[in-house]
């Protein structure tokens, strides 16, 4: 049983009810909210662990509400869409969401990927930085620099650099990736990750189309390579 408490925003009063109920028996405590509006009030007012979010509702949809909480908060979101198609996965990742269910989905898998997003431990910092001509990361401060320009990366996509960079040089296994990102409930959805790797790579790479630090390993994984120049500085 948990005690976190997660805020469920959905303009749909059945949905939340359904939410409400599930959610509640495996011991969360569930704050409502029905718009977007009424989501970023009680992000400011109330202690959260989690945000569950529905990407359809009026007015302000849900890439615009989870844009908005990311200027204020790096609480885990969990999207909610009907659609399963790439673009709207990455929309969902590219606004900040951690994670995103398509509609209809079991309540097993949700709860399922609530262990995982509330599994993540917050301000868990690795002083490890990297420093080349193109980019300076500092995983301890958690700032991303790249051609002169801070950067920002969802809480996702920080620990996805974060654990390739931690074994630069070396092919670090799709499981393993997944595994270190959404936690140990994971291991065989390969299309999030690679989503989440292009995303990235959008971010940090002078050529995403042809990635130069992040390499895909087929069949494999991913590996984080560096120029020879480059200095790698790991905990003592």
């Amino acid at each position: 049983m948990s005690s976190a408490t997660i805020l469920v925003v959905d303009d749909d009063s059945q949905i939340r009810r359904v939410m409400r109920n599930a959610l509640s028996s495996h011991g969360y405590t569930i704050i409502e909210a029905r718009n977007g509006e009424e989501a970023l009030k009680k992000v400011r007012a109330e202690r959260l662990d989690l945000i569950i979010l529905d990407l359809n509702m009026p007015d302000m949809d849900g890439i615009e509400v989870c844009r908005e909480i990311r200027v204020v908060s790096n609480l885990p979101i969990i999207m909610l869409t009907v659609r399963s198609a790439e673009k709207d996965k990455v929309r969902a990742l590219d606004a900040g969401a951690d994670d995103y269910v398509v509609k209809p989905f079991g309540i097993d898998e949700l709860l399922a990927r609530i262990r995982a997003a509330l599994r993540r431990a917050p301000g868990e910092a690795l002083e490890t930085s990297v420093v080349t001509k193109e980019m300076h990361l500092d995983f301890d401060n958690r700032t991303i620099v790249v051609q002169g320009k801070s950067v920002h990366l969802t809480p996702k996509e920080f620990e996805l650099l974060r654990e390739l960079v931690t074994n630069v040089g070396k092919p670090v296994s799709h499981r393993r990736l997944l595994q270190a990102v959404w936690g140990p409930d994971y291991g065989e959805e390969t299309e999030s990750l690679r989503v989440m790797v292009n995303q990235l790579r959008k971010k940090i790479e002078p050529d995403p189309a042809n990635p130069r630090f992040i390499r895909t390993e087929p069949w494999i994984g991913y590996r984080f390579v560096l120029p020879q120049e480059s200095v790698v500085k790991h905990p003592r």
